[in-house]
């Protein structure tokens, strides 16, 4: 089969899985991947860009030279569409059949199971290490991750690609 009519037939199939999604049924063609998809919310970041805008606009306003000009409301608006980005933009965990991707500052970054060096699961933490960069680390407390489910599927992610694993009360 071509690699196009591949990326045709591939392309159907979500599609028809994602309609079957919305009916209830669920994903059942065969030959799709299956992964699994955790999300979170980032509350930190929009919460400390908050408290930044609110201190900036209280020193600003005590100068007494100060004038509200143009610029001065356009940055106070930047910096809270920024905070709103942060918080609507929800980070995520995706388990695949042989890779892991999340979404970092720069984007969207996936390891394949090779890439992996080790992988750590604490309560409330769940740290990937790559065999090249800075870990991956998943919170309950800064993100909202639900790390008892992501610790159960990285450990058969695992178990499944010879990945060193380690679990800490």
């Amino acid at each position: 089969m071509s690699r196009s009519w591949e990326r045709k037939v591939r392309k159907n199939m979500s599609h028809l899985n994602k309609q079957q999604k919305k009916q209830g049924k669920g994903g059942s063609v065969l030959g799709a991947e299956r992964k699994d998809r955790f999300v979170g919310r980032n509350y930190m970041a929009p919460v400390l860009l908050l408290i930044f805008v609110a201190l900036y606009s209280v020193v600003m306003w005590n100068d007494p030279k100060f004038e509200a000009t143009t610029m001065f409301w356009v940055t106070i608006a930047l910096y809270i569409g920024l905070a709103a980005l942060f918080f609507f933009r929800k980070p995520y965990l995706t388990i695949g059949k042989d890779y892991v991707q999340t979404r970092r500052l720069t984007g969207d970054k996936r390891i394949q199971a090779s890439g992996i060096k080790q992988i750590a699961v604490q309560k409330g933490i769940v740290m990937i290490t790559p065999v090249k960069g800075a870990s991956w680390s998943f919170t309950r407390l800064i993100n909202r991750y639900p790390t008892g489910e992501m610790a159960e599927k990285m450990k058969e992610f695992a178990a499944k690609h010879n990945i060193p694993f380690s679990e800490k009360e």
